[in-house]
């Protein structure tokens, strides 16, 4: 069963670093952390982030064009998957469609594309490195020396306690990481006003202070809609692992009827007792057998079985 195909509100991650009136000011901070660069001109910085209308397959992405880079970033708060660099590849085949008209790719020209890079921000509860790559080339069912296709996405652990230097150098990304925390702790001890309790909590701390007094409702709203999201999937998950254990029960039950029947059949021919014979025919057809399988099994007439 898959996930049904619908379009949920963005993510706090995507708002912050996309689609927020201060969310180029907030990726160029982060972009300078990850590449030791000290970039200003927000002004050349290009969101090309894909609709999930076109595109499904991530959930909390944001993308842009910056120093002939395409930068691709993704929040897990949950496990990681470690199909990222397939579901990657899927993704920025999608945008290279997005930034070339078809004729281009078809001149005797090389046609010189930004280079991409890929990062996963992990603030899950599962213990997980302080950064970790994912290759492409793990995932072949043959291992060569020197892949013909390779693509790397590096996952960066950004929980608080981790202390990953991409925190120390992005003031915005570590305040949203204590923000995550926060959510979660009041998820737990308050469920009903939880989120409302950790965006009070968050300003009144001086974390992602201006932000969230500007879009108080909006944030709440957004939370509401990832808790929304991940229970979904959670249960659509449950429901998949109910409904592959009642068809394994029912594969059971089946088989183990038709072992009944053939060890009834064996025994019945193995006494070669007319009476022997009678009493299975009587069992078969409660089970509700067909009346000629009996016969063909037991060596009665179809006449004697229908008179049982």
């Amino acid at each position: 069963m898959s996930a049904p195909n619908r379009k949920y509100k963005d993510s706090v991650f995507v708002d912050l670093f996309s689609e927020d009136e201060k969310a180029k000011e907030n990726f160029l901070s982060l972009y300078n952390a990850l590449h030791g660069t000290k970039l200003t001109a927000v002004g050349k910085l290009k969101n090309i982030r894909l609709e999930q209308v076109l595109y499904m397959a991530f959930y909390n992405d944001v993308s842009y064009l910056v120093d002939n880079r395409i930068i691709v970033l993704a929040e897990h708060q949950s496990t990681i998957n470690p199909n990222m660099p397939l579901r990657c590849l899927e993704y920025i085949g999608r945008l290279y469609e997005t930034l070339f008209e078809s004729k281009e790719k078809y001149s005797r020209k090389l046609l010189n594309i930004p280079t991409p890079e890929f990062y996963v921000f992990y603030n899950g509860e599962e213990s997980y490195p302080s950064d970790k790559t994912l290759k492409l080339s793990e995932a072949f069912i043959e291992n060569t020396t020197q892949a013909n296709l390779e693509l790397t996405v590096k996952v960066i652990n950004i929980n608080r306690q981790n202390r990953h230097p991409v925190l120390e150098n992005c003031q915005t990304i570590q305040e949203y990481s204590i923000f995550v925390e926060t959510v979660r702790k009041w998820k737990e001890i308050d469920p009903q006003n939880g989120f409302e309790k950790a965006v009070e909590e968050c300003i009144e701390n001086n974390i992602l202070r201006e932000y969230l007094k500007r879009k108080t409702k909006e944030v709440i709203n957004m939370l509401l809609a990832e808790y929304d999201y991940e229970t979904d999937i959670a249960v659509q998950r449950a429901e998949e692992r109910e409904i592959a254990f009642a068809e394994g029960i029912e594969r059971g039950i089946e088989r183990g009827i038709e072992q009944g029947i053939e060890q009834g059949i064996e025994r019945g021919f193995s006494e070669g007792s007319y009476q022997t014979k009678r009493e299975t025919a009587v069992a078969f057809k409660r089970l509700g057998i067909d009346i000629a399988k009996i016969a063909e099994g037991t060596g009665l007439s179809v006449e004697e079985i229908e008179k049982l």
